[in-house]
């Protein structure tokens, strides 16, 4: 993450000081790789540091961030509109080199996950990190008892399943979780946020100045946070797999109703056609995008996390590749020119991804990563993960029981609660 952000400041450079198209290009493909590393390492970092009942907090404050940015961005855009020289692209561009050194300046202070330093064998850099991510005021907590848990867990899917490779996240119970956590990622590229990214342009191709599209675009980010607010007040009272697919299969209705507003010639349709995408705005940020980071980091294997994120986040990006390319030809008028009607196609699509979660996602509310291990393991469907129960310390079953476990790793010694 240091190299990354460090980086980041370099190509930035490449970016400003680009006198033509080519050289902007250069630098988009080279502020592309630290891009990519920040994707794919806030996620299996965030899921990592944090106890159970945090982590659907933390990981989908990663979306907050990005709506946070997204919104930045809109406004930074809203004051260069209506420049007509160099600085109308510059100034964007200049700006983003206020974040990359204050949270390159927190990332050195931040400590390392303890998840990767026992999948190291790191015994005493586990115990380090957890003292700086946990309080000694709290009677209730053993570092003691958390390290042997994170060493059964870790010992628990090496018997599962032996080895780390990229090629292990197609194989057995891995290739599952491996379609869930890249399935939840390119739901939210299908769904129809191509046209809520796209919202500015889109807007106005219904009709309305430029200037106003900058503002409705900053609305809906605006209500994009407080979405994202919103989730955590319903994920303790719904399950992430409710949420999420709550959230596509109304996105797919307002796709719908949008597209419909494209038959009507009336000035007010294209104010409603902006109202309906700041709702859109407001329902995603409240279910799919924040949902989707909290899903990605439990439906995978903690010793497969980090390359079966990265998997994911390229099924992602390819996958915005080719809705970007297909959403320029809709909205423009020397292609295909859809227009608003656009919206159908993608309602389609949302559809499609409603009836895929219906039947393939989990709900891993409440459960920790030994848990989960056991119900993929068992394959189980994922209409019956909520109502399933099941114990990693039962000695019931297939499963070594934590005494043999601990046996071998000689650490008998840990009494696991």
């Amino acid at each position: 993450m240091v190299a990354a952000l460090t980086a980041m400041m370099g190509f930035i450079f490449v970016l400003f000081f680009a006198p033509n198209v080519e050289t902007l290009v250069v630098g988009e493909v080279l502020c592309g790789i630290p891009w990519g590393i920040f994707q794919t390492l806030a996620v299996s970092y965030a899921s990592e540091v944090c106890p159970v009942v945090l982590r659907p907090y933390l990981t989908t404050y990663i979306n907050m961030c990005w709506v946070f940015g997204q919104f930045v961005a809109s406004g930074v855009n809203r004051g260069a509109v209506q420049r007509h020289d160099q600085w109308a692209y510059r100034i964007p561009f200049a700006v983003q080199w206020i974040w990359p050194l204050p949270i390159l300046i927190g990332c050195l202070f931040a400590p390392e996950s303890p998840w990767w330093h026992v999948r190291h064998g790191d015994h005493e850099g586990a115990r380090r990190a957890l003292k700086r991510l946990t309080s000694d005021n709290d009677p209730d907590f053993s570092i003691d008892n958390t390290i042997a848990m994170i060493e059964y867990t870790n010992e628990l899917e090496k018997k599962l399943a032996a080895g780390t490779s990229y090629r292990d996240c197609f194989q057995g119970i891995d290739l599952r979780r491996t379609e869930i956590v890249c399935g939840v990622w390119i739901v939210q590229t299908l769904c129809g946020t191509n046209i809520m990214g796209y919202s500015s342009y889109f807007l106005v191709q219904a009709g309305l100045p430029t200037v106003h599209s900058f503002d409705l675009s900053m609305g809906q980010l605006g209500l994009g946070l407080l979405g994202t607010l919103g989730s955590w007040f319903l994920m303790p009272h719904f399950g992430r797999r409710t949420l999420h697919f709550t959230g596509v299969s109304i996105l797919c209705i307002i796709m719908f109703i949008v597209g419909c507003l494209g038959f009507s010639h009336a000035s007010s349709s294209k104010w409603a056609v902006g109202a309906m995408l700041i709702v859109f705005t407001f329902v995603y940020d409240f279910t799919v995008g924040p949902v989707a980071y909290s899903l990605v980091s439990e439906m995978s294997s903690t010793r497969l996390k980090s390359k079966t994120v990265v998997l994911a986040r390229c099924c992602y990006n390819i996958s915005n590749i080719v809705v970007n390319v297909l959403t320029n030809y809709q909205l423009s008028s020397s292609s295909w020119n859809w227009g608003v009607r656009a919206a159908y196609f993608w309602a389609g699509t949302a559809f499609i991804c409603a009836v895929w979660e219906y039947f393939r996602l989990p709900e891993p509310k409440g459960r920790t990563y030994s848990e989960l291990d056991m119900l993929f393991e068992q394959r189980v469907p994922a209409r019956k993960f909520k109502s399933t129960k099941v114990d990693p310390f039962n000695g019931d079953h297939q499963y070594a029981h934590p005494s043999e476990i601990m046996e071998d790793m000689s650490l008998d010694k840990f009494d696991i609660k």
